[in-house]
């Protein structure tokens, strides 16, 4: 039945006064908390003003009713972001994912959403950790519990290193139900994973060139790891930030690495000078070979038409030797005396021929000019025919 404020202090009939035997309350600063009962009154007579006939029959405690379940099932609308993945529980078991955009599930409590964001890249340092000065700014500070490691051959080296992940599309279920620290899990996965990989490797390739292998090994292993976890993460990369021997021995690490860096600089040195001084040796080689070949060549070649020539003269002069013979003659005394000066004499009439000749003069005369190959040029003196 619907309450009255007239003709009574309340429900209870109590006139001025209230169920507990006092009054109502003055308003002021002196006053003491507010009456429930007033305030109780005072939204029965907005609730009555709003309602058709001023009182709550069955058509306004409908028509409440209606308006409740409909805010309620409005209630279950969500937004996925585009970096988020929606994951939707149904009193706390999970039935389905929901993709980027608006998205419906039941209304509280009976199904719940959790939107874990699978695109943002997480960040995990291990060795050291960023520490906020108001004064210097963000310094690094060094933690020597995570970051010194034991090497495979004994030594020990400071290691620091991050790692980078973040959470498989297809696994955020696993992500969300699988592990309860993710943020832990991964660290505690990248430290017993780098501290297999550096247990199995010498300091001085960890020191110089073998970071990219390390941290490789270092990515696989974890990721396999995980995946026996079904931890739902995906390890994009492991990148070593330092990589150092103790400070105690530091300096002397650093005598050593020097000296290793100038024995290998003359190693390359003198590899330099075999490679440019072989070469030119097995070419030089080379060309007094292939020149020994050409003279072979050559003077068997020359032999060879010698012996062509002096067969076919002989063949010629078996036919006819005296013929031969004379012609052979001829023409030694031809290439003999071709380009000399020449005074033939006659024996047969040599008797007027004076002993005396004037060689000088002869010889200072004007040279002629050279015969023709095959024509001698001849002078004759002849005496008393």
């Amino acid at each position: 039945m619907p309450w009255s404020n007239q003709g009574g202090g309340g429900p209870w009939g109590s006139g001025p006064k209230g169920p507990w035997g006092s009054g109502p309350q003055q308003s002021g600063p002196s006053s003491g908390p507010p009456d429930l009962e007033d305030l109780l009154r005072r939204s029965q007579d907005k609730l009555r003003s709003v309602l058709p006939g001023g009182n709550l029959g069955g058509k306004g405690i409908a028509l409440i009713a209606l308006v409740a379940v409909f805010i309620w099932g409005l209630s279950g609308f969500f937004r996925v972001e585009p970096d988020e993945r929606g994951v939707v529980l149904r009193f706390g078991q999970h039935t389905r994912e929901a993709n980027p955009g608006l998205n419906y599930h039941l209304p509280y409590p009976i199904e719940s959403v959790l939107l874990p964001k699978v695109t943002r890249l997480n960040r995990i340092d291990v060795g050291m950790r960023s520490v906020e000065d108001a004064r210097r700014g963000t310094t690094i500070r060094d933690v020597p519990e995570e970051s010194l490691m034991l090497t495979g051959d004994e030594n020990i080296v400071d290691v620091d290193f991050s790692v980078f992940w973040l959470i498989k599309p297809a696994g955020v279920a696993d992500y969300l139900f699988n592990i309860q620290q993710p943020e832990g899990t991964v660290k505690a996965v990248a430290e017993s994973a780098m501290r297999e990989v550096v247990g199995r490797s010498n300091i001085q390739p960890i020191l110089t060139g073998a970071r990219q292998n390390i941290e490789t090994g270092v990515q696989e292993l974890m990721q396999k790891t995980l995946d026996e976890y079904n931890a739902g993460i995906q390890v994009v990369q492991v990148q070593m930030q330092k990589v150092d021997p103790p400070s105690q021995v530091i300096d002397a690490f650093r005598d050593v690495q020097a000296a290793r860096a100038d024995l290998e600089r003359l190693q390359n040195e003198a590899q330099t000078y075999a490679n440019r001084t072989v070469p030119e040796a097995r070419g030089r080689a080379a060309q007094v070979i292939q020149n020994a070949e050409a003279y072979r060549e050559q003077t068997v070649a020359e032999a060879t038409g010698q012996t062509s020539r002096f067969i076919k003269v002989y063949e010629e002069y078996a036919k006819a030797p005296e013929v031969t013979r004379q012609r052979m003659y001829l023409e030694t005394m031809e290439r003999l005396f071709a380009g000399t000066e020449k005074i033939i004499i006659d024996q047969n009439g040599a008797q007027g021929v004076l002993p005396y000749l004037p060689l000088n003069e002869i010889n200072r005369r004007p040279q002629a000019a050279p015969a023709q190959p095959g024509a001698a040029s001849t002078s004759v003196t002849g005496a008393g025919r």
